[in-house]
């Protein structure tokens, strides 16, 4: 006979679990065909976000600007030094073999000295600060100990300088080595961003950016170029709009970045001027009204003056402006100007 008997019922606790279960189960469904998928930067987003990037890695360029030209500098001195010291050595090789022939002469009349015998076995520092002892040499051997006695030390002083600054160098490889890498990183997000857009948004960004050059450079155009060292200053910058592109730490003749185009301009002026764009800054004399500049004064941006450029007349500057970026005229009023300076 077929079995009668009703199906089991669930339990209370049992009903609850699968109820809460399913509810879970359906906004989980609707949260995840509500959700769309993040929508892609706008161009206008890209950019800012780009901007934001190249301005972060020119300043780790003039960091890096800095530290490499600390590290000159210091291997320089570093140079210098070693020559000194080699010097100093040769000259007190002679100052002891002259104290020698004295020895040898005294030897030869069976008369040496026993202060003198001494100090060829030891450092004169041991004695010569005796007075008993300075009375058994006569005052021409004196003196000629004095000599090495005083070219010891300045040895040793200037030996122990060139650690120090060994040291020093090291440190500013190290910090370079640091900027380096954080001027890559920055440039690699920014192609990051850019490579989000198509290539299609690509081009018209690349068209705007050349269509504001080309309005730059016709207000620019319009102003006469003063004589003078700025005017040659400015003249020559002017022979690598749109030929010389911007690289890092590079300062011509073929690609440059912010500081280094405005030096090697300087230079083909017949001024040297520093290397970065905050040794720049605080040469010459500071103009903070944009009326008052003339055309070739070096002029700044940003809050801590990480990039700098060459006035052009009518608000404009004329400078290496990014990685990506070729020597061109820009409207000021798309930087934050701070002061310019005349050389």
């Amino acid at each position: 006979m077929a079995s009668h008997r009703r199906p089991k019922q669930p339990s209370r606790a049992r009903v609850t679990v699968l109820t809460t279960a399913a509810a879970a189960a359906v906004a989980f469904s609707a949260n995840a065909a509500n959700a769309a998928p993040s929508a892609k930067p706008s161009v206008d987003e890209v950019k800012s976000k780009v901007d934001k990037l190249y301005q972060d890695a020119e300043k780790a360029t003039e960091q890096y600007n800095g530290a490499k030209e600390k590290q000159q500098q210091l291997q320089k001195e570093i140079s210098t030094l070693q020559d000194r010291v080699a010097r100093g050595q040769d000259e007190l090789n002679k100052l002891r073999d002259g104290i020698g022939t004295m020895a040898s002469a005294q030897y030869r009349t069976g008369s040496i000295d026993p202060s003198l015998q001494l100090f060829l076995s030891s450092n004169p520092d041991d004695y010569l600060d005796k007075a008993s002892t300075l009375d058994q040499l006569s005052s021409q051997q004196v003196e000629a100990l004095k000599k090495i006695q005083e070219k010891q030390r300045e040895l040793a002083q200037e030996r122990q300088e060139a650690t120090d600054k060994l040291k020093d160098l090291a440190a500013a490889r190290t910090e370079l080595g640091k900027k380096k890498a954080e001027v890559q990183s920055r440039l690699a997000d920014a192609q990051k961003l850019l490579n989000s857009l198509t290539a299609q948004q690509r081009a018209a960004l690349q068209a705007d950016q050349q269509r504001a050059s080309r309005a730059s450079e016709r207000a620019a155009l319009s102003v006469s170029v003063g004589s003078g060292r700025a005017g040659a200053a400015f003249s020559a910058a002017q022979s690598k709009v749109g030929v010389a592109p911007y690289v890092y730490g590079a300062s011509g003749p073929n690609s440059f970045d912010c500081s280094g185009l405005t030096s090697w301009a300087y230079a083909q002026a017949g001024v040297s001027i520093p290397r970065t764009s905050q040794e720049q800054a605080n040469i010459g004399t500071r103009i903070y009204n944009i009326s008052d500049l003339q055309v070739g004064d070096l002029v700044f941006f940003y809050g801590d003056i990480h990039h700098v450029g060459l006035y052009a007349g009518n608000h404009t500057v004329l400078h290496a402006p990014h990685t990506g970026a070729y020597v061109r005229y820009e409207s000021m009023s798309d930087m934050p100007f701070q002061f310019g300076v005349r050389v």
